[in-house]
Protein backbone atom coordinates (compact mmCIF):
# COMPACT_ATOMS: atom_id res chain seq x y z
CA UNK A 1 0.00 0.00 0.00
CA UNK A 2 1.22 3.50 -0.83
CA UNK A 3 2.22 5.85 1.97
CA UNK A 4 -0.89 7.46 3.43
CA UNK A 5 -1.76 10.31 5.75
CA UNK A 6 -3.97 8.63 8.35
CA UNK A 7 -5.97 10.47 11.01
CA UNK A 8 -6.80 8.09 13.88
CA UNK A 9 -9.83 9.10 15.96
CA UNK A 10 -9.99 7.83 19.54
CA UNK A 11 -11.17 8.72 23.04
CA UNK A 12 -8.89 11.40 24.57
CA UNK A 13 -8.07 9.13 27.52
CA UNK A 14 -6.74 6.48 25.14
CA UNK A 15 -4.28 8.54 23.11
CA UNK A 16 -1.26 6.25 23.47
CA UNK A 17 2.32 7.11 24.40
CA UNK A 18 5.14 6.48 21.94
CA UNK A 19 6.33 3.49 23.97
CA UNK A 20 4.87 1.05 26.50
CA UNK A 21 8.01 1.20 28.65
CA UNK A 22 7.24 1.91 32.31
CA UNK A 23 3.51 1.16 32.09
CA UNK A 24 1.73 -1.65 33.91
CA UNK A 25 -0.30 -4.32 32.12
CA UNK A 26 -3.50 -2.72 33.45
CA UNK A 27 -2.49 0.70 32.11
CA UNK A 28 -1.52 -0.69 28.71
CA UNK A 29 -4.81 -2.58 28.55
CA UNK A 30 -6.68 0.75 28.51
CA UNK A 31 -5.12 1.92 25.25
CA UNK A 32 -3.68 -1.24 23.70
CA UNK A 33 -5.81 -1.04 20.55
CA UNK A 34 -4.92 2.59 19.94
CA UNK A 35 -1.22 1.91 20.58
CA UNK A 36 -1.12 -1.14 18.32
CA UNK A 37 -2.91 0.61 15.46
CA UNK A 38 -0.84 3.80 15.60
CA UNK A 39 2.55 2.13 16.12
CA UNK A 40 1.96 -0.55 13.46
CA UNK A 41 0.85 1.94 10.81
CA UNK A 42 3.82 4.20 11.58
CA UNK A 43 6.21 1.26 11.30
CA UNK A 44 4.62 0.50 7.91
CA UNK A 45 5.69 3.98 6.75
CA UNK A 46 2.44 5.92 6.98
CA UNK A 47 2.11 9.42 8.40
CA UNK A 48 -0.19 8.87 11.36
CA UNK A 49 -1.83 11.52 13.53
CA UNK A 50 -3.79 10.39 16.64
CA UNK A 51 -6.62 12.68 17.69
CA UNK A 52 -8.57 12.42 20.92
CA UNK A 53 -12.19 13.45 20.40
CA UNK A 54 -15.17 13.37 22.73
CA UNK A 55 -16.94 16.68 23.31
CA UNK A 56 -16.98 18.53 19.98
CA UNK A 57 -16.46 17.98 16.27
CA UNK A 58 -14.41 21.10 15.55
CA UNK A 59 -11.06 19.34 16.20
CA UNK A 60 -12.02 16.71 13.62
CA UNK A 61 -12.84 19.37 11.04
CA UNK A 62 -9.63 21.28 11.82
CA UNK A 63 -7.54 18.12 11.47
CA UNK A 64 -9.19 17.24 8.16
CA UNK A 65 -8.60 20.73 6.77
CA UNK A 66 -5.04 21.03 8.12
CA UNK A 67 -3.67 17.48 7.90
CA UNK A 68 -5.67 16.51 4.79
CA UNK A 69 -5.77 12.80 5.57
CA UNK A 70 -6.27 10.25 2.83
CA UNK A 71 -8.37 8.21 5.28
CA UNK A 72 -9.62 8.34 8.87
CA UNK A 73 -9.07 5.26 11.04
CA UNK A 74 -12.10 5.39 13.33
CA UNK A 75 -11.51 3.95 16.81
CA UNK A 76 -14.22 6.01 18.52
CA UNK A 77 -16.87 3.94 20.29
CA UNK A 78 -18.81 6.85 21.81
CA UNK A 79 -19.30 10.60 21.64
CA UNK A 80 -20.25 12.89 24.52
CA UNK A 81 -19.57 9.72 26.55
CA UNK A 82 -22.64 8.08 25.00
CA UNK A 83 -22.19 4.83 23.05
CA UNK A 84 -25.49 5.46 21.23
CA UNK A 85 -23.84 8.44 19.49
CA UNK A 86 -21.09 6.38 17.87
CA UNK A 87 -22.81 6.37 14.48
CA UNK A 88 -22.68 10.16 14.24
CA UNK A 89 -18.90 10.16 13.70
CA UNK A 90 -18.96 8.20 10.43
CA UNK A 91 -22.04 10.23 9.44
CA UNK A 92 -20.02 13.41 9.89
CA UNK A 93 -17.07 11.97 7.97
CA UNK A 94 -19.43 11.07 5.11
CA UNK A 95 -20.72 14.64 5.05
CA UNK A 96 -17.09 15.80 4.93
CA UNK A 97 -16.49 13.30 2.09
CA UNK A 98 -13.55 11.72 3.90
CA UNK A 99 -12.94 7.95 3.63
CA UNK A 100 -13.03 6.17 6.98
CA UNK A 101 -12.52 2.68 8.31
CA UNK A 102 -15.04 0.42 9.95
CA UNK A 103 -18.79 0.25 9.83
CA UNK A 104 -21.24 2.63 8.18
CA UNK A 105 -23.79 4.60 10.29
CA UNK A 106 -26.81 2.43 9.45
CA UNK A 107 -25.03 -0.77 10.42
CA UNK A 108 -23.92 0.77 13.71
CA UNK A 109 -27.51 1.74 14.52
CA UNK A 110 -28.97 -1.68 13.65
CA UNK A 111 -26.33 -3.53 15.65
CA UNK A 112 -26.39 -1.20 18.67
CA UNK A 113 -29.78 -2.13 20.09
CA UNK A 114 -29.68 -5.74 21.22
CA UNK A 115 -33.46 -6.00 20.82
CA UNK A 116 -33.53 -4.62 17.27
CA UNK A 117 -30.61 -6.73 16.05
CA UNK A 118 -32.12 -9.90 17.53
CA UNK A 119 -35.51 -9.13 15.98
CA UNK A 120 -34.01 -8.61 12.54
CA UNK A 121 -31.86 -11.73 12.77
CA UNK A 122 -34.75 -13.84 14.06
CA UNK A 123 -36.76 -12.73 11.03
CA UNK A 124 -34.05 -14.43 8.94
CA UNK A 125 -34.78 -17.69 10.76
CA UNK A 126 -31.60 -17.61 12.83
CA UNK A 127 -31.82 -18.81 16.43
CA UNK A 128 -31.80 -16.06 19.07
CA UNK A 129 -32.48 -16.33 22.82
CA UNK A 130 -35.99 -15.33 23.90
CA UNK A 131 -35.85 -11.87 25.43
CA UNK A 132 -37.77 -8.96 26.91
CA UNK A 133 -36.88 -5.28 27.23
CA UNK A 134 -37.46 -3.33 30.46
CA UNK A 135 -37.54 0.44 29.80
CA UNK A 136 -36.48 2.97 32.37
CA UNK A 137 -39.01 3.86 35.09
CA UNK A 138 -41.35 0.99 34.28
CA UNK A 139 -42.50 -1.81 36.55
CA UNK A 140 -40.60 -5.04 36.00
CA UNK A 141 -42.88 -7.90 35.09
CA UNK A 142 -41.51 -10.99 33.43
CA UNK A 143 -43.55 -12.19 30.46
CA UNK A 144 -44.89 -15.71 30.95
CA UNK A 145 -43.17 -16.85 27.76
CA UNK A 146 -39.75 -15.94 29.19
CA UNK A 147 -38.48 -18.83 31.30
CA UNK A 148 -35.85 -18.53 34.02
CA UNK A 149 -32.85 -18.41 34.31
CA UNK A 150 -32.18 -15.16 32.46
CA UNK A 151 -29.17 -12.96 31.89
CA UNK A 152 -29.76 -9.22 32.37
CA UNK A 153 -27.75 -6.63 30.46
CA UNK A 154 -27.80 -3.02 29.36
CA UNK A 155 -29.81 -2.72 26.16
CA UNK A 156 -27.14 -0.82 24.27
CA UNK A 157 -23.82 -0.81 26.15
CA UNK A 158 -21.07 -3.07 24.88
CA UNK A 159 -17.76 -4.48 26.12
CA UNK A 160 -19.65 -6.51 28.78
CA UNK A 161 -20.16 -3.27 30.72
CA UNK A 162 -22.17 -4.00 33.87
CA UNK A 163 -22.14 -7.78 33.40
CA UNK A 164 -21.16 -9.98 36.35
CA UNK A 165 -22.18 -13.30 37.85
CA UNK A 166 -25.09 -11.42 39.46
CA UNK A 167 -26.41 -10.71 35.95
CA UNK A 168 -27.78 -14.25 35.79
CA UNK A 169 -31.06 -14.44 37.70
CA UNK A 170 -33.25 -17.40 38.58
CA UNK A 171 -36.16 -15.70 40.39
CA UNK A 172 -38.46 -12.78 39.64
CA UNK A 173 -37.11 -10.97 42.69
CA UNK A 174 -33.54 -11.20 41.40
CA UNK A 175 -34.73 -10.12 37.96
CA UNK A 176 -36.27 -6.96 39.39
CA UNK A 177 -33.10 -6.25 41.40
CA UNK A 178 -30.81 -6.64 38.43
CA UNK A 179 -33.00 -4.57 36.11
CA UNK A 180 -32.96 -1.83 38.76
CA UNK A 181 -29.15 -2.09 38.85
CA UNK A 182 -28.94 -1.54 35.10
CA UNK A 183 -31.40 1.38 35.24
CA UNK A 184 -29.72 3.09 38.18
CA UNK A 185 -26.02 2.29 37.75
CA UNK A 186 -25.70 2.17 33.97
CA UNK A 187 -28.55 4.52 33.10
CA UNK A 188 -30.07 2.58 30.20
CA UNK A 189 -33.00 0.29 29.53
CA UNK A 190 -32.34 -3.36 30.36
CA UNK A 191 -32.72 -6.51 28.29
CA UNK A 192 -33.27 -9.90 29.92
CA UNK A 193 -32.68 -12.86 27.67
CA UNK A 194 -32.80 -16.61 28.01
CA UNK A 195 -29.54 -17.87 29.51
CA UNK A 196 -27.94 -20.35 27.12
CA UNK A 197 -25.76 -22.92 28.82
CA UNK A 198 -22.89 -23.67 26.48
CA UNK A 199 -19.78 -22.35 24.78
CA UNK A 200 -18.88 -18.70 24.04
CA UNK A 201 -17.98 -18.40 20.35
CA UNK A 202 -16.92 -15.44 18.22
CA UNK A 203 -16.71 -15.12 14.44
CA UNK A 204 -14.90 -12.23 12.78
CA UNK A 205 -16.11 -10.98 9.41
CA UNK A 206 -14.11 -8.67 7.18
CA UNK A 207 -15.38 -6.96 4.04
CA UNK A 208 -17.88 -4.68 2.32
CA UNK A 209 -19.40 -6.70 -0.50
CA UNK A 210 -17.14 -9.74 -0.76
CA UNK A 211 -16.77 -11.10 2.76
CA UNK A 212 -13.94 -12.97 4.45
CA UNK A 213 -15.14 -14.98 7.44
CA UNK A 214 -12.48 -15.78 10.02
CA UNK A 215 -12.20 -19.10 11.88
CA UNK A 216 -14.64 -19.78 14.72
CA UNK A 217 -12.98 -18.54 17.92
CA UNK A 218 -13.78 -19.51 21.50
CA UNK A 219 -13.43 -17.76 24.85
CA UNK A 220 -12.28 -20.39 27.33
CA UNK A 221 -12.94 -19.67 30.98
CA UNK A 222 -10.28 -21.74 32.75
CA UNK A 223 -10.98 -22.14 36.48
CA UNK A 224 -13.15 -19.03 36.68
CA UNK A 225 -15.23 -18.94 39.87
CA UNK A 226 -15.06 -22.65 40.58
CA UNK A 227 -17.60 -25.29 39.60
CA UNK A 228 -20.65 -23.19 40.57
CA UNK A 229 -19.77 -20.17 38.38
CA UNK A 230 -21.59 -19.53 35.13
CA UNK A 231 -19.18 -19.27 32.22
CA UNK A 232 -20.11 -15.87 30.80
CA UNK A 233 -18.03 -12.98 29.48
CA UNK A 234 -18.28 -10.65 32.47
CA UNK A 235 -16.68 -7.22 32.59
CA UNK A 236 -13.89 -8.71 34.71
CA UNK A 237 -13.31 -11.56 32.28
CA UNK A 238 -13.08 -9.13 29.36
CA UNK A 239 -10.97 -6.35 30.83
CA UNK A 240 -8.90 -7.50 33.83
CA UNK A 241 -5.60 -8.96 32.54
CA UNK A 242 -4.46 -9.99 36.03
CA UNK A 243 -7.68 -11.95 36.59
CA UNK A 244 -7.42 -13.50 33.14
CA UNK A 245 -3.93 -14.75 33.88
CA UNK A 246 -4.81 -15.94 37.39
CA UNK A 247 -7.71 -18.18 36.38
CA UNK A 248 -6.51 -19.13 32.91
CA UNK A 249 -8.96 -17.27 30.69
CA UNK A 250 -7.77 -17.52 27.08
CA UNK A 251 -9.21 -17.37 23.60
CA UNK A 252 -8.32 -19.51 20.63
CA UNK A 253 -9.64 -21.70 17.82
CA UNK A 254 -12.83 -23.50 18.80
CA UNK A 255 -11.85 -27.13 19.23
CA UNK A 256 -13.97 -30.25 18.86
CA UNK A 257 -16.29 -28.73 16.29
CA UNK A 258 -16.92 -30.78 13.19
CA UNK A 259 -16.10 -29.06 9.89
CA UNK A 260 -19.82 -29.03 9.16
CA UNK A 261 -20.69 -27.23 12.41
CA UNK A 262 -17.86 -24.70 11.94
CA UNK A 263 -18.96 -24.00 8.36
CA UNK A 264 -22.57 -23.62 9.51
CA UNK A 265 -21.64 -21.09 12.20
CA UNK A 266 -19.47 -19.14 9.75
CA UNK A 267 -22.31 -19.12 7.24
CA UNK A 268 -24.73 -17.82 9.86
CA UNK A 269 -22.24 -15.09 10.82
CA UNK A 270 -22.10 -13.97 7.19
CA UNK A 271 -25.91 -13.87 6.99
CA UNK A 272 -26.11 -11.81 10.18
CA UNK A 273 -23.47 -9.38 8.87
CA UNK A 274 -25.52 -8.81 5.72
CA UNK A 275 -28.86 -8.68 7.55
CA UNK A 276 -27.63 -5.86 9.80
CA UNK A 277 -26.07 -3.93 6.92
CA UNK A 278 -22.55 -4.15 8.35
CA UNK A 279 -19.36 -3.41 6.47
CA UNK A 280 -15.68 -2.87 7.20
CA UNK A 281 -15.21 -5.41 9.97
CA UNK A 282 -17.27 -6.87 12.80
CA UNK A 283 -17.36 -9.69 15.32
CA UNK A 284 -20.49 -11.81 15.65
CA UNK A 285 -21.01 -13.41 19.08
CA UNK A 286 -22.74 -16.74 19.65
CA UNK A 287 -23.55 -19.17 22.44
CA UNK A 288 -23.36 -22.76 21.25
CA UNK A 289 -25.90 -24.62 23.36
CA UNK A 290 -25.25 -28.06 24.82
CA UNK A 291 -27.55 -29.51 22.15
CA UNK A 292 -25.53 -27.95 19.33
CA UNK A 293 -27.63 -24.89 18.42
CA UNK A 294 -25.67 -21.65 17.74
CA UNK A 295 -27.65 -18.75 19.26
CA UNK A 296 -26.92 -15.24 18.04
CA UNK A 297 -26.09 -13.02 21.01
CA UNK A 298 -24.92 -9.74 19.48
CA UNK A 299 -23.01 -8.13 16.64
CA UNK A 300 -20.02 -5.91 17.37
CA UNK A 301 -19.13 -3.62 14.47
CA UNK A 302 -15.68 -2.06 14.87
CA UNK A 303 -14.61 -4.52 17.61
CA UNK A 304 -11.33 -4.13 19.44
CA UNK A 305 -8.44 -4.92 17.11
CA UNK A 306 -5.45 -4.90 19.43
CA UNK A 307 -2.87 -7.53 18.47
CA UNK A 308 -3.94 -9.66 21.44
CA UNK A 309 -7.71 -9.41 20.87
CA UNK A 310 -9.88 -12.13 19.34
CA UNK A 311 -10.33 -10.47 15.98
CA UNK A 312 -6.62 -10.01 15.31
CA UNK A 313 -5.58 -13.41 16.67
CA UNK A 314 -8.24 -15.15 14.56
CA UNK A 315 -7.05 -13.22 11.50
CA UNK A 316 -3.45 -14.21 12.18
CA UNK A 317 -4.50 -17.85 12.57
CA UNK A 318 -6.17 -17.50 9.16
CA UNK A 319 -2.96 -16.22 7.56
CA UNK A 320 -3.55 -12.46 7.87
CA UNK A 321 -0.76 -10.88 9.91
CA UNK A 322 -1.49 -7.77 11.94
CA UNK A 323 -0.03 -5.15 9.53
CA UNK A 324 -1.88 -6.86 6.66
CA UNK A 325 -5.11 -6.82 8.68
CA UNK A 326 -4.83 -3.07 9.29
CA UNK A 327 -4.03 -2.46 5.63
CA UNK A 328 -7.04 -4.54 4.62
CA UNK A 329 -9.25 -2.44 6.91
CA UNK A 330 -7.81 0.74 5.38
CA UNK A 331 -8.36 -0.59 1.86
CA UNK A 332 -12.00 -1.39 2.64
CA UNK A 333 -12.58 2.17 3.85
CA UNK A 334 -10.92 3.65 0.79
CA UNK A 335 -12.75 1.37 -1.64
CA UNK A 336 -16.14 2.20 -0.10
CA UNK A 337 -15.45 5.91 -0.59
CA UNK A 338 -14.20 5.30 -4.14
CA UNK A 339 -17.43 3.49 -4.97
CA UNK A 340 -19.23 6.68 -3.95
CA UNK A 341 -21.97 4.79 -2.13
CA UNK A 342 -22.43 4.35 1.61
CA UNK A 343 -24.43 1.50 3.04
CA UNK A 344 -25.65 3.92 5.66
Amino acid sequence: MRRLRILVLMHPDFVPPDSTDGYTARQINEWKTEYDVVSTLRTAGHEVRPLGVQEELKPVRDAIEGFKPHVVFNLLEQFHHEPVYDQHIPSYLELMRIPYTGCNPRGLILARGKDLSKTLVHYRRIAVPAFAVFPMRRKVKRPARLALPLIVKSLNEDGSFGISQASIVDTDEKLAERVAFVHERIGTAAIAEQYIEGRELYVGVLGNNRLRVLPVWELKFGTMGGPSARHIATEKVKHDPNYQERVGIVDGPAKNLTPEVSARIQGIAKRIYRTLGLDGYARIDFRLSTDGIPYFIEANPNPEIAKSQEFATAARYDGLDYPDLLHRILALGLSRAKAGVSVG
